[in-house]
């Protein structure tokens, strides 16, 4: 009897959960699936809660609106806006003081092939593609913000804006790699 009172100890001792059990009370979450990062082989996955309140990406995703392949490339450019974006900047205390302006920091070369890829998705996607994305992944607008900034405020226009948005995504995803382009076309189901 000893013994399997030490099998079930052992085997409650390996199921832990590390989810939270509150979240404040405005919290928009989502449970994903993510790697674990205290695996002894590697592939294994735990559940764990994100924050979906001002990630428009990932409130798509969590809702199952758009696909991982949609969802990946939309990361990888949100991922290249950072790396290539070079605005204000901390003040590095570490440095000598000098009178005047500061020599501005050469740019880095994943710098430089962030700005080669937002070039290329910036040519693909188009003028009104691209500041659709931009105003969305970078900015976090709604489809309704984007309506009200283009003086635009129909449930019409907010479709639109909406499905536009997800072939843009749809590009993003070839773009990035994430997705092959099929040479099959597509059937119209309308008929």
């Amino acid at each position: 009897m000893a013994r399997a009172r030490r099998n079930k100890s052992y085997k409650l001792a390996q199921i832990y959960d590390r989810r939270s059990r509150e979240v404040p009370f405005n919290a928009e979450v989502a449970e994903v699936e993510v790697d674990n990062p205290l695996a002894l082989d590697s592939g294994e996955k735990i559940l764990a809660i994100r924050s979906i309140r001002s990630d428009p990406l990932g409130r798509l995703h969590a809702h199952h609106q758009i696909d991982e392949a949609q969802y990946r490339g939309g990361r990888a450019f949100q991922n290249d806006w950072e790396r290539a974006e070079r605005g204000p900047q901390a003040v590095d205390t570490t440095r000598e003081y000098v009178d005047g302006a500061g020599t501005r920091e050469p740019v880095t070369e994943s710098q430089r092939q962030a700005v080669l890829r937002l070039n290329r998705v910036e040519r693909e996607l188009g003028t009104d593609g691209a500041a659709l994305v931009h105003d969305v992944l970078v900015l976090g607008l709604t489809m309704d913000q984007i309506g009200q900034r283009r003086a635009v405020r129909t449930q019409r226009w907010n479709d639109y804006f909406a499905r536009r948005f997800r072939e843009c995504l749809d590009r993003l995803a070839l773009v990035y790699g994430f997705a092959t382009e099929t040479g099959t076309p597509r059937v119209d189901r309308r008929r």
